[in-house]
């Protein structure tokens, strides 16, 4: 599509426009959601607990697959962007639409052979291959770190339960190193920033839990442990896991 063309079509609206993918479109400056797609005209299920992301590094994409991690090499030249060497994690997950949804999306990405973009919106296209994704806002690192966090509730889909052992927290800093406890176990170790999400690159656990608060401390390692989003609002902190699990945080006062 040509510069003139572009020009003709955004004259009223211009923020409604999608560049190109020419001179001055980069998607790998924002993270992404998919939000609906196909592959050989059948729509990839989209499960809202289990999302497909992407985001990208100076030389790798990946992100969550509905289910796995996954990473790929990518190239892009002006409106064409080509993945390769895709790989990830293998574990199997439940319900088996998500392994559906994994599994598609796995097929898809490596056809793809050209993205265009608006401020929020990303398409990638191939033949017979299209994937919309929506832009996700950036992790609130000024407003997460440097604050003690002390555990509220638990989230696991529409249930919540209050935290219960002792005084559970969340710190993370701006070194890039967290200290947390879950009730009964301390936990110490290294974050990074990929994407919209907060990963874990290293957490250690220490001390023991009684049967009574075992569940919590799984519930709240999972969370920590395998990456997740962050939403602050005033004095609460929200963190949501893939699955539907998550961990409300109240700032220490």
């Amino acid at each position: 599509m040509g510069r003139s063309f572009l020009a003709l079509g955004c004259v009223v609206v211009l923020s409604t426009c999608a560049d190109p993918g020419g001179q001055g479109a980069d998607p790998t400056a924002i993270a992404w959601e998919l939000v609906s797609g196909s592959v050989d005209g059948a729509e990839i299920p989209i499960v809202d607990a289990h999302p497909i992301t992407l985001s990208f590094t100076d030389d790798t994409a990946g992100g969550t697959a509905a289910c796995n991690d996954y990473g790929a090499t990518y190239a892009i030249s002006g409106s064409e962007i080509a993945f390769s060497e895709l790989g990830g994690t293998e574990m199997a997950c439940i319900p088996e639409t998500v392994m559906e949804s994994e599994t598609v999306y796995h097929e898809a990405l490596p056809r793809v052979e050209a993205f265009s973009m608006t401020d929020d919106e990303l398409t990638l296209t191939g033949e017979k291959v299209t994937l919309l994704f929506v832009s996700l806002p950036p992790v609130p690192t000024s407003e997460l770190t440097g604050t003690v966090w002390v555990l509220d509730t638990l989230v696991q889909g529409d249930a919540v339960t209050s935290a219960t052992g002792e005084r559970a927290t969340l710190e993370l800093f701006t070194d890039g190193s967290m200290l947390s406890s879950t009730g009964c176990r301390t936990l110490d170790g290294n974050y990074m920033v990929s994407g919209a999400e907060v990963v874990m690159t290293d957490m250690t656990a220490h001390g023991e839990c009684t049967a009574e608060l075992e569940g919590q401390d799984n519930h709240v390692v999972t969370v920590l442990g395998d990456g997740f989003r962050v939403t602050i609002d005033g004095e609460t902190l929200r963190i949501t896991a893939s699955g539907g699990q998550g961990l409300t945080y109240r700032s220490e006062s």
